[in-house]
């Protein structure tokens, strides 16, 4: 464990780098800042294990291990025979290889992959496995070949409680990340009155208890050579949470997808903060107490003919927002401006776009 820091690098969604980047550095992470497709900052192990365990907007945790220029595939095999694989990987764990490649001389990406698989093989042993749960990542840019190891293995959105999803589930770090847009940070209440299977309110109740995300799954960096159980278990213990008053709502017409929001928040562990009802928009109402966040992912047809009824919804959306949640803050997620603007809510500027399994979504702010 007592190595000298190395490079850290934590995947974001596309367009949501630079919340990503705040959150690492409310975290702890200070010298955290954005590059291309991410943050990066330099860390220990014990950083990786808390950027796996603590962050709610990275989609995984690489850490940098190798970085040098090949021109062919020899090249890079002797390379990669060079580098000390038993630092980090035990031959008794099987792993996988994957490789990309940019505008360079070695140019097929399954080439590249068997030549590091193969040196990983005859120079530690370790076996190789399409479906190992560790995973190295080669990346080949400009010539340049920056080897990584994914410490996360499943994508951090995935945090071990959501078995039932809606239609169109908004994913868990983009979630985080649109809530943390909206200046939400725990000390309020919140209402998703399209809830689905119940992705925001379940991740605003889980940040006001301060619970970790990754609190409940495993990572690919416990079969590292670096990977030290009773440490782990301490990190993880030491992030059990604190009480809160605040109470959040989902609303949805469909039964089936308030069903499956009450059952993923008894998972989460936060059933008694959170109460899922089925009702359309036309009977929303505030609850009792201070306002809060309204926050909302509607659904944004991108078919052609789907636009006219979606444009009454969302003015629906707006008429009952304004004539029953005055003094609340709203953001909502959409693929359509026009749709957002259908709401006649005045928004704040736009915010970049986001990526959204295929699609270009934004985030709309207002003040009601």
């Amino acid at each position: 464990m007592n190595t000298p820091p190395f490079d850290i690098f934590l995947v974001a969604t596309p367009g949501l780098e630079t919340p990503l980047a705040e959150e690492a550095r409310t975290a702890g992470f200070k010298d955290a800042e954005v590059i291309g497709g991410g943050v990066t900052f330099s860390g220990t192990w014990t950083d990786v294990w808390r950027a796996n365990l603590e962050l709610r907007g990275a989609t995984r945790v690489l850490v940098r291990i190798a970085s040098f220029r090949a021109m062919h595939l020899a090249q890079l095999d002797k390379r990669a025979r060079k580098l000390p694989w038993a630092q980090w990987l035990r031959a008794d764990v099987p792993v996988q290889v994957e490789a990309s490649c940019k505008r360079s001389r070695i140019y097929h990406a399954g080439a590249a992959a068997q030549r590091v698989a193969t040196a990983i093989t005859e120079e530690l042993g370790a076996p190789i496995a399409a479906d190992a749960a560790l995973r190295i990542m080669v990346r080949i840019e400009d010539d340049l070949v920056t080897i990584s190891l994914d410490t996360t293995g499943e994508s951090l959105h995935k945090r071990g409680f959501k078995e039932g999803v809606a239609k169109a589930p908004m994913r868990e770090t983009m979630a985080a990340m649109f809530l943390a847009q909206c200046g939400y940070t725990g000390n309020e209440p919140v209402i998703d009155p399209m809830c689905g299977s119940g992705t925001f309110v379940i991740e605003a109740a889980e940040i006001a208890l301060g619970l970790n995300p990754g609190r409940n799954r495993t990572f690919a960096f416990e079969h590292l050579v670096s990977f030290d159980a009773a440490a782990w278990t301490k990190l993880r213990q030491a992030g059990s949470g604190h009480p809160t008053e605040q109470r959040f709502f989902g609303f949805d017409r469909d039964p089936g997808a308030i069903r499956m929001a009450r059952e993923n928040a008894a998972r989460a562990g936060v059933a008694d903060l959170t109460t899922f009802t089925e009702q359309p928009i036309e009977e929303l109402t505030p609850p009792d107490g201070p306002p809060g966040l309204v926050i909302v992912n509607p659904p944004y047809g991108l078919r052609v003919g789907e636009k006219g009824p979606l444009i009454g919804l969302h003015r629906t959306l707006g008429s009952v927002l304004k004539a029953r949640l005055a003094g609340w803050r709203v953001g909502i997620v959409t693929a359509d401006r026009q749709l957002a603007q259908a709401t006649g809510l005045g928004f704040e500027t736009p915010l970049p776009p986001v990526l959204h399994g295929g699609t270009r979504v934004g985030l709309y702010r207002a003040k009601i």
